[in-house]
């Protein structure tokens, strides 16, 4: 089994790699507006990141999808009756994301 710390290593690893192939800075915003709202749906990050990139709404989507899937940093929280997807940075993240969002 994984101790925390190798899990933590993995994740940056992981982070890294993501951000590494962010060509016009759309995946760092992206990241960024995670660790500044508590919970948001597709749409709302649609809205917020068409403000300053021309991205499709699948795009977005496709981006939420690949860093809840395969980084494993956002819990994601459907309720019965409605049906927005909401997303949301894992806490024990926060720090690793403000980090690797950081460094230039």
């Amino acid at each position: 089994m994984r101790s925390v710390a190798d899990l933590k290593n993995e994740i940056e690893k992981r982070l890294k790699s993501y951000l590494s192939r962010d060509k016009n800075g759309i995946r760092r915003t992206l990241l960024k507006i995670f660790v500044q709202v508590k919970t948001i749906t597709i749409a709302g990050l649609h809205e917020k990141l068409k403000e300053n990139f021309d991205v499709s709404y699948k795009s977005v989507a496709s981006m939420v999808g690949i860093i809840a899937s395969k980084i494993g940093i956002l819990h994601v929280i459907k309720e019965k009756d409605n049906d927005q997807i909401q997303y949301m940075l894992k806490e024990q993240y926060a720090d690793l994301v403000n980090r690797a969002i950081s460094v230039v």
